[in-house]
């Protein structure tokens, strides 16, 4: 694995693309290191990145290296994760897995007694892992301040699910933002495919169990 935050999210970027995470020019991923800031480009093929089609920013969001094309729409969002939760690197993923478990979830995703949680900083088996949904919009910039709110009212939750679009996830660094995005995905799928099977992601095996009674 590379070293270097332009080189890593390339690399990262087309692992992600195999996974479906970034197809069709969507998501994409950004890494704050010292007081820089390095983000893929929107609207461009991201298995095909290069370094030196990265954005290089400062800490406040003023773009200190441009190459040709656009800003990523997601940056105000990204920066969020890093001003509201200090976080390393950020993930925007398009995953189905993600956009359906919007349609089983209200204003929360929410799952417990299942294994991969654990995967999930501070997180337990025996716990109740909640995400945050809010609604979609027609432009990705205005998602910044319901994500921004969701944020600040859900301070255990790494991610923040968008209703018909996909899911932002953060960590302390790459590695951990990573894990906490696969993790995540997994859940997501996880749940939904309980659902159909009549299962509710949401209630522990216990009481499931003490109804049948």
């Amino acid at each position: 694995m590379a070293h270097d935050p332009r080189d890593l999210i390339c690399e990262l970027c087309r692992q992600f693309y195999t996974q479906g995470w970034v197809s069709g020019t969507g998501g994409g991923i950004s890494i704050r290191e010292g007081d820089k800031v390095y983000m893929a480009p929107s609207g461009v093929q991201k298995e095909r990145l290069k370094p030196e089609d990265l954005f290089e920013l400062d800490a406040e969001g003023n773009v200190l290296k441009a190459p040709a094309g656009n800003l990523s729409a997601c940056a105000p969002l990204f920066f969020n994760a890093f001003r509201i939760r200090e976080a390393g690197a950020v993930m925007h993923s398009h995953s189905v897995n993600a956009l359906l478990a919007t349609l089983i979830s209200g204003d929360e995703f929410r799952v417990t007694h299942l294994e991969m949680m654990k995967g999930i900083r501070g997180v337990g088996f025996h716990d109740e892992l909640v995400v945050p949904v809010i609604e979609n919009t027609a432009h990705e910039h205005e998602l910044a301040d319901s994500m921004a709110a969701a944020m600040e009212a859900y301070p255990k939750s790494f991610a923040v699910l968008v209703r018909r679009h996909g899911v932002y996830v953060w960590g302390r660094d790459w590695v951990e933002a990573k894990r906490h995005a696969e993790c995540y995905d997994y859940l997501f799928e996880a749940a939904v495919k309980m659902r159909q099977l009549g299962v509710d992601a949401a209630e522990p095996p216990a009481q499931k169990a003490e109804a049948a009674q």
